[in-house]
């Protein structure tokens, strides 16, 4: 059987929050067997807020927790740079309510998580291995997880925008495919939806160093991918299924998705019981990657 697993040292790093604007210090620190992700809010006397759907608390262009008086945005991204290179345990500092948004992507969490290194513990990994399809359903939206061996993701956008009409990817995760393939799509949005929102005080510190934002003909900063917009949703997916709370083994096949049916979903999984088992994962398996434990912002 795999063994859980937590980072060898402590890193450190600093940017923005998307929506609030403000500067934000984040530090990732080792965390014992069991312990899970858990976000520290050093600001509010080391208040702790443990990454589980049970403390999920907003889903609007993000994913928020809370707990008691403690909260804390954004954490999707961070969240799927951890999950999708196998740390299940770790305890992360912030200075603000907000992980910072960095380049918009996971791609520079997975290089902190990368130069910190990881090592095993002495306590096995369990994944949720599903036995039994298991869907939900919210209008024209769906998800949907099948018994598969491995985690594979097949997610399907829809926008009314010349640049992305419709996009589709089916994709079988591993931490280097995650790392290579997701983690660089960055949250996108559109410009016409800026001001809106800054109005609402959300994006506040968004820019084009840290989205793709979109006009009326296209994209005002270059692509990554023809297809970044869908490989951000499969990063989102990847980070919001991370409040489950055990690695995935199934194919998950989402339409439409965001935040919130990415949430709702996880809480609906773990309420189906008796469609999934615990198992031990097998020796030196860091994936499935789907679950341990943005502005204008389609993403």
């Amino acid at each position: 059987m795999d063994s859980q697993r937590t980072l060898r040292r402590a890193i450190s790093c600093a940017g923005i929050g998307l929506h609030s604007g403000r500067k934000v210090g984040l530090t990732l620190k080792p965390a014992p067997a069991g312990h899970g992700i858990r976000f520290q809010r050093v600001d509010l006397n080391g208040a702790e807020i443990p990454a589980s759907v049970e403390y999920v608390r907003g889903v609007s262009y993000a994913t928020g927790l809370a707990h008691g008086e403690a909260r804390v945005e954004t954490v999707e991204h961070l969240l799927a740079a951890l999950v999708s290179q196998g740390v299940d345990n770790v305890l992360v500092e912030l200075s603000q309510p907000e992980v910072p948004i960095m380049d918009g992507s996971a791609a520079p969490f997975i290089y902190l998580i990368q130069e910190a290194g990881t090592r095993k513990l002495a306590a096995s990994r369990r994944v949720l291995k599903v036995r039994r399809p298991v869907r939900l359903e919210d209008g024209d939206k769906q998800m949907a997880l099948y018994p598969a061996d491995g985690f594979r993701v097949t997610y399907t956008i829809s926008f009314d925008h010349p640049l992305i009409r419709q996009q589709s990817r089916t994709i079988d995760l591993t931490p280097d495919v995650f790392a290579e393939e997701i983690a660089p799509a960055r949250t996108f949005g559109f410009l016409k939806e800026v001001e809106m929102l800054r109005q609402r005080g959300l994006a506040l510190g968004g820019s084009l160093d840290n989205a793709v934002v979109l006009g009326e003909t296209g994209p005002l900063n270059t692509l990554r991918f023809d297809d970044e917009f869908v490989r951000h949703k499969i990063l989102d997916a990847v980070g919001d299924l991370a409040l489950v709370g055990a690695p995935l083994c199934g194919h998950l096949v989402v339409e439409r998705g965001g935040h919130a049916l990415h949430t709702a979903f996880g809480r609906h999984l773990l309420a189906e019981a008796d469609a999934w088992d615990y198992v031990d994962a097998p020796v030196d398996v860091r994936v499935p990657v789907g679950v341990a434990v943005g502005p204008a912002v389609a993403g």
